[in-house]
């Protein structure tokens, strides 16, 4: 099943996710997480980082959410909020 999580970092916490991005970089690349896509949401301007886009393929959506609830990040406290949902690709057709 592909996934997207949606995770908006709460304001004035970039200390927060600079102290934990190495550790967070190597939890996204566990093989538990088939990784589509992954990088920082940007501010308007594209100079500031404001949370974080990942879509990857998972078993099951209950899957999704138990490996995120391991990220870094989410343990950390970074963010104020998070949005877990099924995706499917549509463009660009394969």
């Amino acid at each position: 099943m592909l996934v997207g999580i949606m995770c908006f970092d709460k304001p004035d916490h970039v200390d927060l996710r600079m102290k934990t991005r190495e550790e967070h970089l190597d939890w996204i690349q566990s093989p538990d997480i088939k990784l589509k896509y992954a990088g920082p949401m940007l501010t308007d301007d594209g100079e500031k980082s404001i949370g974080s886009l990942i879509i990857a393929e998972f078993e099951d959506l209950a899957t999704a959410r138990a490996i995120f609830a391991e990220d870094p990040y989410n343990k950390a406290g970074l963010f104020e909020r998070v949005v877990i949902v099924p995706t499917r690709k549509v463009f660009p057709a394969e």
